[in-house]
């Protein structure tokens, strides 16, 4: 059986190794991995495919930048053809981007089966394109593996079959307990003198909240307020925006340079409390048992929100500062993503 895995960027690669390491130790599947370069990350050298044990590439189509329409429709064309040259039995789809919809959509008019990793996520604002995303990779797929039971939920109200869903755990989940062991602090932190738990982390690059004066402006003060000293790593739109509205950036705040996913999983193990603007890192706060302040007004990951381990706060300064004052117990721990076997999962149900 062949398996064609579609990914366009950086977290993507690093959900579809989990997926990958299960896949070789079945000797009758086979995979191709195509990446559109929807993303494009310097960090993503030979060094990064070597240290998180990920396989390179088969296709690398270059197909990055422009709106949302016309990369979307090139890299349909481009994964087409190699889609009409590998004839794969299954593509295999992750996520929200623009690439999971091309992948999705070219498999579609093909008549090759998709599957989609982390199915039924919803955070029902349809104004983001991660959500049209997601609902239409939803819709086409033959198969919808749902990292939790909400996710399950979300696809029966939506009228999709249950003989087309499966449970089968959240691969982020395995891929922290995978790396975790090869974390290593940011070598710009390596004489700041942090202690575990000494610090908060926030990451902030939503364009709803970069694109926004106010809410850039709020969210920063928010942080500011902070008792202890903030690490964040700045995404480059972030820092483009912060230098167009001149805001400036307050002093318990220690910005640096974005960091690999190593480094990543050391400041989410080690932090005091996360606030975050992205999905993945509210996930990644919980798999390490910190607290989460999102700066958003609505989350996929609802039962995060309703066991008490994330608050939502969008970016209300006065909210923002009340969460990090009040955010240092968590309550009872569940495993709500699974036990750490969702790549196993995934290719069972593909096998059968």
């Amino acid at each position: 059986m062949k398996i064609l895995t579609v990914v366009g960027a950086r977290p993507q690669f690093i959900k579809a190794a989990v997926v990958s390491r299960a896949i070789k130790r079945e000797k009758v599947l086979k995979e191709v991995i195509v990446h559109t370069g929807q993303h494009y990350d310097e960090n993503m050298s030979e060094v990064f495919f070597d240290e998180l044990d990920i396989p390179k590439p088969d296709y690398h189509l270059g197909i990055g930048g422009g709106s949302h329409g016309a990369m979307t429709g090139r890299q349909i064309e481009a994964i087409e053809g190699v889609l009409l040259q590998e004839r794969p039995d299954w593509v295999l789809v992750y996520g929200d981007t623009n690439s999971t919809l091309a992948g999705a959509l070219a498999a579609a008019k093909l008549n090759i089966k998709i599957a989609h990793v982390e199915a039924g996520l919803r955070s029902f604002n349809r104004r983001m394109p991660e959500e049209i995303n997601r609902i239409l990779t939803d819709h086409a797929s033959s198969l919808l593996l749902a990292p939790t039971e909400t996710a399950v939920k979300n696809l029966r109200l939506e009228g999709i079959e249950s003989d087309r869903v499966c449970l089968v755990g959240d691969v982020m989940y395995d891929a922290s307990l995978y790396y975790r062991e090869r974390a290593s602090m940011p070598a710009a932190l390596k004489n700041e003198g942090l202690t575990s738990g000494s610090f908060v982390l926030a990451t902030i690059h939503r364009a709803e909240n970069t694109d926004s004066p106010e809410k850039l402006r709020g969210i920063l003060s928010g942080l500011g307020q902070s008792t202890d000293l903030v690490i964040l790593p700045l995404h480059p739109r972030t820092r483009t925006r912060l230098e167009e509205f001149d805001i400036s950036v307050p002093p318990n705040i220690r910005v640096i340079d974005p960091v690999g996913y190593l480094e990543m999983v050391w400041l989410e193990e080690n932090c005091r409390v996360v606030a975050t603007d992205s999905g993945g890192v509210q996930k990644e706060a919980y798999f390490f048992k910190k607290p989460c302040i999102t700066l958003r007004g609505e989350t996929e990951w609802v039962e995060l929100v309703n066991s008490g381990w994330n608050v939502l706060v969008g970016s209300d300064l006065a909210e923002i500062g009340k969460a990090l004052r009040t955010r240092s117990s968590n309550p009872d721990y569940a495993y709500f993503y699974g036990s750490g076997a969702a790549g196993d999962e995934v290719v069972k149900v593909l096998l059968t």
